[in-house]
């Protein structure tokens, strides 16, 4: 039973649900956690890692599998938090996990019961009477689970404030949440640095109540009634070099005590930047930046941290966890201090396995300073094949410049796990035509991942639907199943549904579909061991050189270019286009050239665009390797 009196009154608890990646600590109450013992040193906090807990008890190959797809991750937490509606939400989970071979046939009811078993034995090891403030995260994946984590602990705990923010809530969905959902106290939307102070300060200091806590822009609170503007307000700091570095202790206190066999090496998640440049440079409007993206919606503006610090955050979270591999994690590497990052981390003399994002504009030289520093995975934004295509997508980038950054991802060994975004509204048979083209000459490289294209709240698209074709917009069906009728009505949610065209996109886009297939079947064939080299690579021989192409039956086919032959193909590792060969070769006729051009072309060795040629081999004894 809980007493009238808190018996630690500066005590609070930030705590991240399943879904997120179980190999990663949450950079969200990490970042959160380090920030407020900063400022307020009497403060107590403590960061949960629940969905770690979860992983461990599910297994980590079925909790991976759930945690990639939205509506697996949110039905078996909405199971638990509408016990009347868990059947209905069975048969959703059944058909979205059909073609999963780690979760095809699992019962549901079963693993329901064991998350609710885990997360139950982690809500009773704790006296939560001795807290004054829980803080929730929540983001893709996570809003079930953190309803129901806040609503059992507000069920126990009454006198509990309990405060959520994350992606999944906006300015606009915050009343609604606090009106659906009394559990929840305070909604915190956008940056939760400055408005988490402001709590602790008025709220878990001085003792202020809720309803009279001094009004701050980032925060809607129960019982408060906030100005029009109040609610869209941000509430963030400036110079992220003022942040601490991340703590992450306790999730690798937690599996510390996993069995030995359970445990792993975990990736660090840092942050660089919050944001994004692109969004910010795509016109004199108001910042949009491509088209399908609500990604940094939680941001006002684009801030980075400089490179000395990221390199000193890195080096210390590395030699604190003694772990290697690292994750940046945002969405586009700063565009003027990136250089300076790798020059510092290829410095640390660590060998570091870095994962990042990065836009397939990306200077070839930076690339081989990312291999340098550790670079092994990357994700390009490439989003499409088709010039047309990414165009609508307001990506700002071509076709012929996407081939180029996965042949030199190729050449220098880095893993692309770069997206094929299809069924994007406006799209037609052109795009499609398009896209099939390229990958007629994309094959010798690591093939995307085909993704339908989803529409997000607060995207371009979502904001101007009728630019796109669509109409319609409201919360997804699937959201149906999972919410009841009031919450499904009047609740604002992150992913979205609309009319207009998905037949057609579905049928128009099925023979990329089948390419894409047919492509990753072959890349495979073709990387098996002990043949993990390229597919298409050359070796030159000073005045000749030989390409080779390696093929899926076995055989392996040869090309001889000598003389200018090869000088133009070489000249060609980077797009050019045709007046600028013309004027680096001036004694060849345009003819000539053109008709060397045009037989590589029908050989696969060369891709146009617009006039403009890459050279697609990479270098068999890489010279482009750092």
């Amino acid at each position: 039973m809980e007493t009238n009196r808190l018996a630690h009154p500066d005590r609070i608890a930030l705590i991240s649900p399943p879904w997120p990646l179980y190999t990663r600590p949450s950079i969200q109450i990490g970042a959160l956690k380090a920030f407020v013992r900063s400022r307020f040193p009497a403060v107590e906090v403590s960061a949960h890692h629940v969905y770690l807990r979860v992983a461990e008890a599910i297994g980590y190959k079925q909790y991976h599998a759930i945690s990639e797809r939205t509506w697996l991750a949110e039905s078996v937490f909405a199971a638990l938090l509408y016990p009347d509606r868990a059947e209905m939400i069975a048969r959703l989970f059944r058909r979205e996990a059909s073609g999963n071979p780690e979760l095809r046939g699992m019962d549901f009811a079963r693993l329901a019961a064991r998350v609710e078993a885990v997360t139950e034995e982690w809500m009773s090891c704790t006296n939560w009477g001795n807290f004054r403030l829980l803080g929730f995260t929540s983001v893709l994946c996570q809003l079930t689970a953190c309803l129901y984590l806040i609503r059992k602990l507000k069920q126990r705990h009454p006198r509990l404030t309990m405060a959520v923010g994350g992606s999944a809530f906006s300015a606009e969905s915050a009343p609604a949440a606090l009106k659906l959902f009394p559990e929840i106290d305070v909604v915190v939307f956008g940056e939760g640095e400055l408005p988490l102070a402001h709590l602790v300060q008025h709220h878990v200091l001085e003792h202020v109540d809720l309803e009279a806590l001094p009004p701050a822009n980032g925060i809607q609170i129960r019982g408060q009634t906030a100005s029009d503007s109040t609610p869209r307000d941000f509430y963030q700091l400036e110079n992220l070099d003022l942040l601490p570095h991340p703590d992450f202790d306790d999730f690798f206190e937690l599996l510390s005590g996993f069995d030995p066999l359970r445990r792993f090496f975990p990736t660090l998640p840092v942050e660089i930047s919050r944001g994004c440049w692109w969004q910010r440079a795509t016109g004199p409007g108001p910042a949009e930046g491509c088209a399908f993206c609500n990604l940094n919606l939680q941001w006002h503006g684009y801030r980075a941290k400089s490179a000395p610090r990221v390199v000193a955050e890195i080096d210390r979270l590395t030699s604190r966890y003694k772990t290697l591999s690292v994750a940046i994690m945002d969405n586009v590497l700063p565009k003027e201090s990136t250089a300076d990052i790798l020059r510092g981390l290829s410095a640390l003399k660590k060998d570091i396995a870095l994962f990042a994002e990065i836009r397939a504009t990306t200077p070839f030289e930076e690339l081989k300073l990312m291999r340098a520093a550790g670079l092994r995975t990357v994700q390009v934004g490439i989003e499409a094949l088709s010039t047309r295509l990414l165009r609508k997508l307001h990506k700002g980038t071509t076709a012929i410049q996407n081939l180029e950054i996965m042949k030199h991802c190729e050449a220098l060994g880095i893993a692309n796990l770069a997206n094929i975004i299809a069924h994007f509204p406006g799209s037609d048979e052109q795009d499609v035509h398009e896209t099939l083209r390229t990958i007629e000459f994309a094959f010798a490289f690591r093939p995307p991942k085909f993704v339908s294209f989803w529409l997000g709240s607060g995207s371009p698209v979502w904001n101007r639907p009728e630019d796109y074709g669509i109409r319609d917009v409201a919360n997804h069906p699937h959201w149906r199943t999972l919410f009841p009728p009031s919450v499904f009505r009047n609740l604002p949610l992150t992913v979205q549904s609309y009319r207009g065209g998905l037949s057609r996109q579905r049928t128009l886009w099925q023979p990329v579909r089948q390419k894409i297939s047919a492509w990753e079947k072959a890349y495979s064939s073709l990387h098996q061991i002990p043949f993990h080299e390229p597919i298409l690579t050359y070796r030159d021989g000073g005045d000749f050189m030989i390409i080779r192409e390696r093929q899926p039956a076995g055989e392996s086919a040869s090309h001889r270019l000598e003389g200018k032959s090869r000088q133009i193909y070489l000249f060609c590792e980077h797009h050019r286009p045709l007046k600028r060969i013309l004027e680096s070769f001036p004694r060849l006729s345009q003819k000539a050239v053109t008709d060397f051009l045009n037989t590589m072309i029908a050989q696969k060795l060369v891709f146009e665009e617009n006039g403009t040629y890459l050279s697609l081999a990479v270098p068999e004894k890489s010279t482009l390797q750092p």
